[in-house]
């Protein structure tokens, strides 16, 4: 291993982290579960781009059938991606009818950046102050949640997303201060002359630990952005694919009407593919001024994938089957609070959990980290999140299922009880 690490450190670089104080070594995966070079099997409860499974039959028989039959641009016909197009669509509310298809979850939200500045003309950016939406250059200068050389560009403001399970102000007081801040913001921005031209926020709220939020957050974001001119952006790279299992997008479960959506991650199960949404509106006011082709989005390799992985999920009821499962787990999850002072709370949508830890009412990421490296020992791949990385994370491919979830919740409970306070 250490030779490999070497290998790697001399080609790709020593700054593109690894997992675990002893990294894994993979080797293969099928449905939920990894081997490692030793032939050790690993329980998968992290990775959410192999939606529908790693190494899903459905999946890898399309691709291969479609790359051994076609495979080219957009720029001629194929009804592949149209069929694709007209599935993918359907799922979306009524507005919400086009699409532009992208590579990668960065890539989508550069588009989504891109159509906003155009149709406000104005540069004007709000996002979270701890979140992470790609690796371009416009998407690392409002990275809050990553390490980045370019720090916040003057044209990005940042909201401070609160939390309810943690904030022991009134619900009411939570809001109207929030609120305030983005009025703050957004006065800001139009002083300075960018104005308002989106806010971009995962609504789950994920990378900032899953905040429990004060209700009317969320339209009240929406409805002072649009009243500032902007566009509202929901990125569901994290949320979306019936993660949270009661709907199909993240942004349906917070009842927001966002004017784009961007897709990415769990798309192609590991395929690499991306989407913007938008209504037919927005792209007729964008596409007369602009050419948008890209060679390798929309493809019909691409098309036979991305719909296998919707099959795959109507079929399996893989969305309601999240949401069965997660309603289990957080039942668990709960009951771990109950027996451990150090955990502060449950969280939880669908099949993506976490569990909150602190210490006299202060984060606690060691104890957090320790759980990680003691659920690896038996085993079961998980992660940890937030500001503080003090919340741990529990987010496996939607093909995760019923037989798993015991060996997952076992580990777990034996992994709490070994914690080291």
């Amino acid at each position: 291993m250490n030779d490999l690490i070497t290998r790697r450190n001399n080609t790709i670089g020593p700054y593109s982290p690894l997992f675990y104080d002893e990294p894994l070594e993979l080797v293969s995966a099928q449905g939920v579960w990894f081997t490692d070079i030793h032939g050790h099997k690993y329980l998968d409860g992290y990775n959410n781009v192999p939606h529908v499974g790693h190494c899903n039959e459905r999946v890898v028989t399309a691709l291969c059938e479609q790359a051994r039959t076609l495979n080219v641009h957009t720029r001629y016909l194929n009804s592949r991606i149209i069929d694709y197009s007209e599935t993918l669509l359907a799922t979306f509310d009524d507005g919400l009818d086009r699409v532009f298809f992208g590579n990668s979850g960065s890539e989508a939200n550069e588009l989504a950046l891109r159509i906003s500045r155009q149709l406000t003309e104005a540069t004007g950016l709000i996002v979270s102050d701890f979140s992470y939406h790609g690796t371009t250059i416009s998407l690392a200068q409002m990275t809050t949640g990553l390490k980045t050389r370019e720090g916040l560009a003057p044209h990005v403001r940042t909201l401070r997303i609160p939390d309810l399970d943690t904030d022991t102000r009134p619900e009411a007081e939570v809001l109207a201060a929030t609120l305030a801040e983005l009025d703050t913001a957004i006065a800001s921005l139009q002083e300075a002359g960018f104005g308002v031209s989106a806010c971009l926020f995962d609504w789950l709220f994920s990378t900032e630990g899953m905040p429990r939020l004060p209700e009317g957050l969320v339209t009240g974001i929406a409805e002072r952005i649009r009243t500032a001119g902007g566009l509202v952006i929901a990125d569901e790279v994290q949320s979306g694919f019936g993660r949270t299992g009661t709907h199909m997008w993240g942004y349906q479960r917070v009842g927001l009407s966002p004017d784009l959506a961007t897709l990415g991650k769990p798309m192609g199960n590991g395929h690499p593919m991306s989407a913007v949404i938008t209504s037919a509106r927005v792209m007729d006011e964008f596409g007369p001024y602009n050419e948008y082709f890209n060679t390798f989005a929309g493809n019909p390799v691409s098309a036979a994938v991305g719909q296998a992985v919707l099959d795959e999920m109507a079929e399996k009821d893989l969305m309601g089957q999240a949401h069965r499962l997660g309603e289990k787990a957080l039942t668990c999850f709960d009951d771990f609070v109950a027996d451990h002072d150090f955990l502060r709370t449950a969280k939880g949508a669908g099949m993506f959990l976490g569990l909150d830890f602190a210490v006299d009412g202060k984060p606690a990421p060691e104890l957090t980290r320790q759980v990680v490296e003691a659920m690896k020992s038996k085993h079961v791949i998980i992660s940890r999140i937030g500001r503080h990385d003090s919340v741990l994370k529990v987010r496996p491919p939607l093909a995760f299922g019923p037989d798993e979830l015991p060996l997952l919740l076992g580990a777990l409970e034996e992994s709490l009880r070994e914690v080291a306070v």
